[in-house]
């Protein structure tokens, strides 16, 4: 008995639409912050990560066309040429002509991506002509951020630690009856994404930042930014950004780093340079203290030797005898 195969022209329709969902998947536009559903990486805020966006839909798209020609021929091969329609198998074991393509194609595939790759590591490693330095530390479970120098100068004494808002602090503990829907910041929902002071650093800067570790292993991650680096105690990893727009850019360690590790987000506010410039200001005004008022001058000592007081005997009075 003999049933009917698949069509081609079914095949092309299958092909074509498996084709235009993984255009779909990664040439869509995401907004800065990734949002629920989101397929693709997002396209990111900063002049480089629209670098690892490329890489990433280059990759993607060499893997689909690869699975569509790989399952496609498979299924042809399983429906068209089955026992039942009457197909014999050939009894060749090696074809050299397709041995070579099909070993020479994937090389020349693994080069090409080689190459990219490379190249986009390298401008990611290349932290030179940094206008501003930060320093990143991680902690369980929060991290410290400290303010090195910007636009050639150092900065003294600007520093905090950044650890989850007190709202999503409350609303995480066991049987605190508040709902995470709640916790919102304007209509974005920030449960476990907010933290009471956020990094603050200007845009159209380049930023170079040194990320290293106090206790276990980290790993700061803005998604945002195009890039995550592990902090690691005793090394110190360095990366750099330029943020294109202000905003509010949210992050979280992408390091198992505790049982706290889902509760140590990263927030980055990118503000205009006049604006944070006021801000740094403003800083470096609070960690400078108070100057102390000056000592009243002592009293000039006196160099001519005060005169004696002569001592005046009273006259004893002589008693009449009678």
């Amino acid at each position: 008995m003999t049933s009917g195969g698949i069509k081609p022209g079914s095949i092309k329709r299958a092909v074509a639409a498996s084709a235009l969902l993984a255009l779909t998947m990664f040439g869509g536009v995401a907004s800065a912050n990734p949002q629920p559903g989101q397929l693709n990486m997002t396209r990111g805020a900063s002049t480089w990560s629209p670098e690892a966006y490329f890489l990433n839909n280059v990759a993607l798209g060499v893997c689909v066309v690869i699975g569509i020609l790989v399952f496609g021929a498979m299924f042809i091969a399983m429906f068209r040429f089955r026992k039942s329609r009457g197909a014999v198998a050939e009894k060749w074991s090696h074809n050299t002509t397709l041995e070579i393509v099909w070993t020479t194609i994937p090389v020349i595939i693994l080069i090409v991506l080689a190459y990219l790759a490379t190249g986009g590591l390298r401008t990611f490693a290349d932290t030179t002509g940094s206008q501003m330095t930060v320093k990143v530390t991680g902690y369980q479970w929060k991290w410290r951020y400290d303010y090195v120098e910007y636009q050639g100068k150092a900065i003294d004494k600007v520093g905090f630690m950044s650890k989850l808002d007190r709202e999503s602090d409350e609303t995480r503990q066991l049987n605190s009856g508040l709902d995470p829907h709640n916790v919102k910041v304007g209509d974005e929902n920030t449960y476990l994404l907010n933290v009471d002071k956020p990094l603050v650093v200007p845009v159209g800067t380049k930023i170079r930042f040194v990320i290293t570790a106090g206790d276990v292993i980290h790993s700061w991650w803005v998604p945002a930014l195009g890039w995550k680096m592990d902090a690691i105690p005793g090394i110190v990893n360095a990366a750099w950004t330029n943020i294109t727009e202000p905003g509010t850019y949210r992050g979280q360690c992408a390091e198992l780093c505790g049982q706290d590790h889902g509760f140590m987000p990263i927030v980055v506010q990118a503000l205009p340079k006049a604006e944070f410039e006021k801000w740094l200001a403003e800083q470096q005004a609070a960690a400078t203290p108070p100057a102390q008022p000056a000592a009243p001058a002592p009293a000039p000592a006196s160099t001519a030797a005060a005169p004696k007081t002569a001592a005046v005997d009273a006259p004893v009075s002589q008693g009449h005898q009678g």
